[in-house]
């Protein structure tokens, strides 16, 4: 199963898995009414629930985009070292003029294909000073986050990793640590660490309305940690099945044309509504603008029911509904 999580392909949108057991202190709304923009994480800090996920793209497309979703009112950034455009946002954040005080950043580090505890200590801490370089062409000097892109391959390389980034946070250049692609058991073996300091505050997954497991966002937040969608629209199909993608979208739409929403706009509601938040990649100031539009209407609980009507269930090795 590691393996396997090590080798999905990303590119397309960015995200994998989650967990469940432990009583945590538990992420919660900013406010209980459920239009609140943002999350409140387990560490204190404010989460926007509305993230721009940069994609594969060159420097200036990234800068570019950066710009426009930053206009559309976008405050919280995933750039992922995936992406290979670090550099471009970090540019597009200093020509937007948005004081950085404003914007929610985090960076990522992959350093899974480590084959030993020690190795993968050293990747991890190389590709946070990696981060850092790429990152300061834009004068950004501190994160706010950094996630752990993929697990390693046991449990000893997890906790090595897990160690770099927690010095990475002792040193002042982060305020949160986080993961993403981690099932049950990788969560699991960072929480009982036995020299653990800080816990993972966000799981990133792969999280749409017509492709998740109902039970991961309670799972993760008896953890103490908020889900974070990956891929929130399916790459377009709002589901991860194109043969499910023609009733995904009609269904979408149906309830869409209650609020004077769009397809894509109630598929990330429902996302908000389950509990969770979601990055989301865009190259038009238009879909920019409709993204984070999401927050002045809510879905009813039929709705929600009708909307669960097209989901399957990922199948992935151990239940994410444990514990």
């Amino acid at each position: 199963m590691l393996s396997a999580i090590a080798d999905l392909d990303r590119r397309g949108a960015l995200r994998l898995i989650a967990a469940g057991s432990a009583s945590l202190a538990s992420p919660s709304y900013a406010a209980s009414s459920t239009y609140e923009s943002a999350v409140t994480l387990s560490d204190g800090l404010v989460f926007p629930l509305a993230s721009f996920g940069l994609q594969v793209y060159d420097d200036a497309t990234a800068e570019r985009l950066t710009m426009l979703a930053i206009e559309a009112g976008f405050r919280n950034f995933f750039a992922s070292v995936l992406a290979g455009n670090q550099r471009g946002f970090a540019r597009g954040v200093k020509a937007s003029g948005i004081p950085r005080s404003e914007l929610f950043i985090c960076g990522s580090v992959v350093s899974n294909r480590a084959m030993d505890a020690e190795t993968a200590f050293k990747l991890t801490k190389l590709g946070c000073e990696e981060n850092m370089e790429a990152f300061g062409v834009g004068g950004i000097e501190t994160l706010d986050m950094i996630m752990l892109d993929y697990p390693g391959p046991d449990c000893e390389c997890i906790r090595a990793q897990w160690k770099a980034f927690e010095e990475f946070k002792a040193e002042g250049r982060t305020k949160s640590l986080a993961v993403s692609n981690f099932v049950p058991a990788q969560l699991d073996c960072l929480l009982t660490a036995p020299k653990l300091v800080t816990r993972p505050t966000v799981n990133q997954l792969p999280y749409c309305v017509g492709y998740h497991d109902p039970g991961v966002i309670g799972a993760n937040r008896r953890r103490g940690i908020h889900v974070q969608a990956w891929s929130p629209l399916g790459n377009g199909r709002l589901t991860r099945f194109s043969r499910d993608a023609e009733k995904a979208r009609e269904v979408c739409a149906q309830v869409g044309e209650r609020y004077g929403k769009t397809a894509a706009q109630v598929a990330l509601r429902f996302i908000t509504q389950t509990g969770a938040s979601f990055t989301v990649q865009s190259k038009s100031a238009a879909h920019f603008r409709e993204d984070v539009q999401l927050f002045d209407f809510e879905l009813s609980r039929e709705d929600m029911a009708q909307l669960e009507t097209f989901n399957r269930q990922p199948s992935w090795e151990g239940s994410i509904t444990e514990g």
